[in-house]
């Protein structure tokens, strides 16, 4: 049995900007910018973005995300949404972060991708004053499907200028959106650019599509996966995560809701460890799977008999997996060690 998760030093590597706004934030947010909301009371408003128990799959899932999206379209609503968020992580007394977004998904109403992440970048910095987070981190999404090539390079290399100044607070780029029917390699153009550039990234990969979608995405590079989860259906693709120390970043809540996996028992999270794949924990989207990473941990020492040691082996491999420096790696783990935590 686990002691006290609260004990512990709490990562998320995996946690989307639009899928994790707080329904105040969004009744806030709706009045200050005009906009009319279909419902007026919290309850309801859940309803349309936290994904039901019965949802039928990821394209399911996706779609409580039309009206988070629809009021980050200014700057001030963004770095407001980001501020918001690391608030929220810092009580929830999460002590390193990765948040990311697709930047092209914000120029709606006239913002261009640099300004909208400038915007994010202010939220960050504002949101990081009294805290006792050691670091939250910035991740830009290229996008699957309803993306194109031309925003996705430069979404890249928008990463690119800001990962040539130290901590300016952007770390890496991701491939996210529907991966049916989007195959990993359709994408080599703007992961070509990525090594080119020396961007590290992770992919969506292994969630609604098979263990050949996770082989793709680590035939172009990526440092980490998305979720991941049906590489287990390929001895040699869980064999290359290993060898090449390659993680995955795993989301129980979120794959149980798009029917990634059917029940827990068959989740191959202890499977990934035993075989020396470094997986580690994340929640994905707080509101629409309404979770936290604390929640996460208590859902699988519930449901799936987590031990103590695979608990602090998934955290030793969040911060291994973390697109931090090698110096604020250290230096995480010292910080962690200060104060009284595992």
């Amino acid at each position: 049995m686990m002691k006290n998760i609260s004990k512990y030093a709490l990562i998320d590597l995996h946690l989307h900007l639009d899928g994790s706004l707080s329904p105040e934030w969004i009744f806030e947010w709706a009045e200050k910018q005009n906009i009319n909301l279909p419902v007026n009371d919290i309850e309801s408003l859940l309803r349309l973005i936290s994904a039901p128990k019965d949802c039928s799959d990821l394209n399911q899932y996706l779609n409580c995300f039309a009206i988070p999206v629809s009021l980050l379209q200014t700057q001030d609503s963004i770095s407001s949404a980001v501020f918001d968020l690391v608030k929220r992580l810092d009580k929830q007394g999460v002590v390193y972060a990765e948040i990311r977004f697709a930047p092209q998904l914000h120029i709606k109403k006239g913002l261009n991708q640099s300004e909208v992440v400038e915007a994010a970048l202010v939220g960050l910095k504002q949101g990081l004053k009294d805290t006792a987070l050691f670091k939250v981190n910035l991740i830009l999404c290229c996008l699957r499907g309803i993306g194109s090539l031309e925003n996705n390079l430069e979404t890249i290399n928008i990463a690119k200028k800001y990962l040539t100044i130290k901590d300016a607070g952007v770390v890496a780029v991701d491939l996210a959106g529907p991966e049916a029917g989007y195959p990993t390699q359709n994408f080599s153009q703007e992961f070509q650019l990525a090594n080119q550039l020396a961007i590290p990234f992770t992919i969506h990969a292994g969630e609604a599509a098979g263990a050949e979608n996770v082989q793709q995405a680590i035939n172009l590079g990526a440092s980490r996966i998305g979720h991941g989860i049906r590489a287990v259906e390929s001895e040699q693709v869980m064999s290359d995560l290993a060898i090449k120390h390659i993680a995955v970043e795993m989301c129980p809540c979120s794959n149980l809701q798009t029917k990634a996996i059917d029940n827990l028992k068959n989740y191959p999270l202890r499977t990934f460890l035993q075989k020396g794949i470094m997986a580690t924990l994340n929640t994905d989207n707080m509101t629409v799977s309404q979770t936290e990473i604390k929640q996460e941990f208590e859902l699988l020492e519930s449901d799936y008999q987590l031990t103590e040691f695979e608990a602090k082996k998934l955290l030793n491999n969040a911060i291994n997996a973390s697109f931090l420096s090698i110096e604020d790696k250290i230096a995480l783990k010292t910080y962690i060690k200060m104060k009284g935590i595992d």
